[in-house]
């Protein structure tokens, strides 16, 4: 069974492009397209194996909904990580205090993300 990936960002062209690395990998691509989404997806969504997460996005930023959900992904061990344009310390210390185990930078080269992607969700492999 293809382990599960929650992609949220605002840009349907990241998700796609995310889409079109972690798919032919064997992962099954879940979207959500801002913190609000993202947040209802995770609560729904028990079978997670990784989120993958923009920080600048509407209605819900990544961080603030990191921040909103930290318990219930400390408690299920949900690896984050964030995928981003950002790359000051003070939002990586923030994400890191809530969870979140790696940042990427966008644009981000491929072969990275995915071995991020699988080294995260190793252990169920």
């Amino acid at each position: 069974m293809a382990k599960r990936i929650l992609i949220i960002d605002d840009s349907a062209s990241v998700r796609r492009q995310v889409s079109g690395v972690l798919s032919p990998a064997g992962f099954q691509v879940i979207e959500a397209a801002d913190g609000v989404d993202g947040a209802e997806q995770i609560r729904s969504l028990s079978d997670l194996a990784l989120v993958i997460c923009d920080v600048n996005m509407p209605r819900m930023n990544g961080l603030d909904m990191l921040e909103t959900l930290k318990e219930e992904i400390a408690q299920r061990q949900l690896p984050v990580v964030m995928l981003t344009t950002e790359g000051q310390p003070e939002a990586m210390a923030r994400a890191k205090k809530c969870g979140a185990r790696g940042w990427i930078v966008k644009p981000f080269k491929e072969h990275l993300l995915l071995g991020a992607v699988q080294k995260l969700t190793l252990s169920g492999l």
